[in-house]
């Protein structure tokens, strides 16, 4: 059945391949954005060619609440709140801004949806960032990678949450709020505490998104800054997997309204940084340049998403793996190098 979607910032790199599947299988997109992100402009370009019916846009900014977008909300069956301040060291810096695009926008999009007379679906994209640094887990080295030494299926939902960083914390309040306005209002949420997202149309930088910033500067010749040890690992998903994970959800709200999944790649989906110098040196035939630099604050040293929740509520599972994931994205950097260097430069 087609369904009106609303997805707050539907120009970004989840965002326009969310609305890309949604709009090819007949369901009507407006997108949300501010635009003030690097690459936006080019991949609602890119959507425009791509759907000459189908797609509308809105340009504001989720912290001022009222207004055209609010409006817009209410007239969604589903709202994908995707739009947020995605970086732990931005936050450390700025964190009032932090608090007020991830934490004020999410409870504005709430609000809004509340204030309907039908209020939609509301799926929000949260992050793993919100069990903190869980210094209390035992990590084991090895030569490439850390692993857990206990947790085999990596963390699930029953992990305490623990907001570390700014950005933890105000991803985490906006996580709370949307659980919770299931239980007090009656409202259908859903949150997702998402691992390492990447794909195509991910314009990574060196403070977010990481395996899209590696693969870009090993297209480009460039080197990297590995932040601590390198031995960093992972749970990676490819994001059309990702945006299954969206569309089963919707379709199964009545079992995962009000709940939270842990997903990423699981157990079998893991990388460490060390690991994607390496397969990006071979992919290239050369080694990645790389240096290393002090630890990140917040970093953990393992994150792996127990994603059997979602594998059982939600009848969902990654199908592309690691290297599969990486060749696919590095395919499509190599076929859109000009747009990669306009928005990320080529120093």
């Amino acid at each position: 059945m087609p369904r009106n979607y609303l997805i707050t910032g539907g120009a970004g790199f989840i965002g326009a391949n969310t609305a890309d599947r949604l709009l090819c299988a007949g369901h009507s997109v407006v997108v949300l954005d501010d635009f003030s992100r690097a690459g936006t402009e080019l991949n609602y370009s890119w959507l425009e060619r791509q759907h000459a019916t189908g797609l509308s846009v809105i340009r504001a900014d989720v912290r001022e609440a009222g207004g055209a977008w609010c409006e817009a909300v209410a007239g969604a069956d589903v709202v994908l709140h995707l739009a947020g301040q995605v970086a732990v060291t931005t936050s450390v810096t700025n964190p009032r801004t932090d608090f007020e695009i991830n934490a004020l926008g999410t409870f504005n999009v709430l609000e809004a949806a509340r204030a309907a007379a039908r209020p939609p679906i509301v799926i929000y994209s949260s992050t793993n960032k919100v069990y903190g640094k869980m210094s209390d887990v035992e990590v084991v080295e090895h030569e490439c990678r850390y692993s857990y030494r206990d947790l085999a299926n990596g963390v699930g939902e029953d992990r305490p949450l623990d907001f570390y960083s700014p950005y933890g914390c105000s991803k985490g309040a906006g996580d709370q709020y949307v659980v919770d306005y299931a239980r007090i209002y009656g409202m259908q949420t859903v949150v997702f505490r998402q691992s390492c997202i990447y794909g195509p149309r991910q314009f990574g930088i060196e403070d977010q998104g990481w395996l899209a910033w590696f693969a870009i500067r090993a297209l480009l010749g460039r080197g990297v800054t590995v932040y601590g040890d390198g031995k960093q690992v992972r749970d990676a998903l490819f994001v059309d997997d990702l945006v299954s994970a969206f569309t089963q959800a919707v379709d199964r709200i009545d079992v995962a309204s009000g709940q939270a999944y842990n997903l990423g790649g699981g157990p079998r989906n893991t990388v460490s940084l060390l690991e994607l110098i390496d397969l990006l040196g071979r992919r290239f035939g050369k080694p990645l340049a790389h240096r290393f630099d002090d630890w990140r604050p917040g970093d953990q040293k393992v994150f792996i998403a127990d994603i059997g929740k979602a594998e059982r509520e939600l009848a969902w599972r990654p199908i592309i793996g690691v290297e599969q994931g990486v060749e696919r994205m590095l395919q499509w950097l190599d076929a859109n190098r000009s747009e990669v260097e306009t928005v990320i430069g080529v120093s």
